[in-house]
């Protein structure tokens, strides 16, 4: 089944976390157009429990880079566009930016990386002679600083700036911006900075009318008659990323520059969209950025620069319902706003794991925020007509404590939805259980998963819940006081699992 070989996002991140201190990494964009946006000390536990090392802000927000101070996490920060004529203008105004936005929070933040604007030359074109003064301003108030051999400057670009884009080998950059670019490369040949490039083969995809097949958008296996081939170099690309990313090399080649690594600053695939956006779907985001991150971190390079692995940030975080146009781009997200995620990254090959596979490494939880009446109903139902064992929940046992609603209900799911062998359906419970990588136990009280590990009742059944049904009330066990409090819980995310 799918679901059995699906690796939950902690592994993806614990596996880009082995390669975190190399030359390859796998990193996240955090937007913050959201109806709801949550605390920064939310944003930095979900990424904290998530193993997420590596983050790119649009912006250098006071509150986030303060709650990322010592958590580990290097971040990338930006000058955003509206910010950037002022920058560019004057050097004051550049090392003002750099004192109040990187100074004064390293090295407790980790700050690698300052990202000035974002796809100026195409998104502000008008802005582009200032583009190299920004750059080079802000470079110089970290020289100032002693910060320039910690932390690099670059700007991402769009990879509509690339033309002919291929075969790959007949790339190059729009000639317009010859006189904003060659400059650009020096100072970032100069700086032993990063090319950094927006790669987004969705669009790709869907502006080809059909000719380029999802499946090689897509990083799916393809056949070897059915590879894109450059006829000049005789390369065989098995995906548009790789093949975006050479056309950049090849790019930097047309105006003699050869030495300056690529790093992709977005990259991913909506997971929903409008009437005539037929491929933005769940499964086909889960695939696209379930492939790219195997893709990257198997460090195998491009056809161009094989074994030069390109360091990628995953476009993005959270969907962001409120970025305005179409329903896809508000769904670029890995998760909502509420910690859940909006699908289970998938990065195994059939038959094969890592060998550090969390999947049979889940729990079930209440979720946060859940009605206590509801709670109470489904722990009711758990106890009684779902034959769990919840005497561990008696007072002076192990998981009496904390005595409310919430704890005791989570205990009781965990416990059904290990007994019945983790199958689909099982962590619902009327919608107040959700499945979690963060294991529950707490002191003496330890949810091993240990209940009924062959996954079947005695009778091979499974009785339906009935939310309205408190036949057998746990009452005998527990406190009734417990459940007249609402749980609230601080500092604590609960992740559901989207089974696919």
């Amino acid at each position: 089944m799918e679901n059995n070989r699906a690796l939950l996002f902690l592994l993806f991140l614990a596996v880009s976390a082995v390669f975190a201190d190399e030359d390859v990494f796998i990193g996240v964009n955090i937007g913050t157009e959201l109806s709801d946006m949550p605390h920064p000390t939310q944003v930095v536990a979900l990424l904290k429990a998530q193993q997420i090392r590596h983050v790119r802000l649009f912006n250098a927000d006071r509150g986030m880079l303060l709650a990322l101070a010592n958590s580990g996490i290097k971040v990338a920060v930006s000058v955003p566009n509206e910010q950037l004529l002022a920058v560019g203008q004057s050097n004051a105004t550049a090392a003002n930016w750099v004192a109040q936005n990187v100074v004064s929070h390293y090295p407790a933040t980790n700050i690698t990386t300052i990202c000035v604007g974002s796809e100026v030359l195409s998104a502000l074109p008008n802005a582009a002679p200032i583009l190299n003064n920004a750059l080079k301003f802000i470079h110089s108030a970290l020289v100032a600083s002693n910060l320039d051999r910690q932390i690099k400057v670059s700007t991402p670009l769009a990879s509509s700036i690339i033309l002919d884009s291929f075969p790959p080998s007949q790339a190059f950059f729009n000639h317009t911006l010859k006189p904003v670019l060659v400059p650009m490369l020096k100072f970032l040949q100069s700086t032993g900075s990063y090319f950094m490039l927006n790669v987004y083969p969705y669009y790709d995809y869907m502006l080809s009318n059909g000719v380029i097949p999802l499946d090689y958008a897509l990083f799916r296996p393809l056949a070897a008659n059915k590879e894109a081939v450059d006829s000049n170099t005789l390369l065989h690309y098995t995906n548009v990323f790789d093949a975006m990313v050479d056309a950049a090399y090849f790019a930097m080649l047309d105006l003699n520059f050869t030495n300056i690594p690529v790093m992709v600053t977005e990259s991913g695939w909506p997971s929903q969209g409008d009437s005539d956006e037929p491929d933005a779907t769940l499964d086909n985001a889960n695939t696209y950025n379930s492939n790219l991150i195997k893709h990257v971190l198997k460090k195998t390079g491009t056809p161009k620069h094989p074994g030069i692995a390109v360091s990628t940030y995953i476009y993005e975080l959270y969907n962001e319902d409120n970025k305005p146009g179409r329903l896809s781009e508000k769904n670029w997200g890995l998760f909502n706003a509420n910690g859940t995620p909006v699908y289970i990254l998938r990065l195994t090959e059939s038959g094969s794991m890592f060998a550090n596979d969390t999947s049979n490494q889940t729990y079930c939880a209440a979720k946060d925020g859940a009605d206590s009446k509801m709670l109470q109903a489904a722990l009711d139902w758990a106890c009684g007509p779902g034959k769990v064992d919840c005497s561990a929940l008696l007072q002076g046992e192990p998981c009496y404590e904390p005595d409310n609603v919430a704890a005791h209900a989570t205990y009781a799911f965990d416990a059904y939805y290990h007994m019945m062998g983790r199958a689909p359906g099982t962590c619902d419970f009327n919608g107040v259980a959700t499945i979690t990588t963060t294991n529950p136990s707490h002191g003496s009280c330890v949810f091993s998963g240990s209940l009924g590990r062959n996954g079947t009742f005695l009778n091979g059944t499974a009785p339906a819940m009935d939310s309205t049904t408190s036949s057998a009330s746990p009452a005998r066990y527990l406190n009734n006081n417990a459940y007249s409090r609402i749980l609230t819980v601080l500092g604590i995310l609960v992740w559901s699992m989207i089974l696919l």
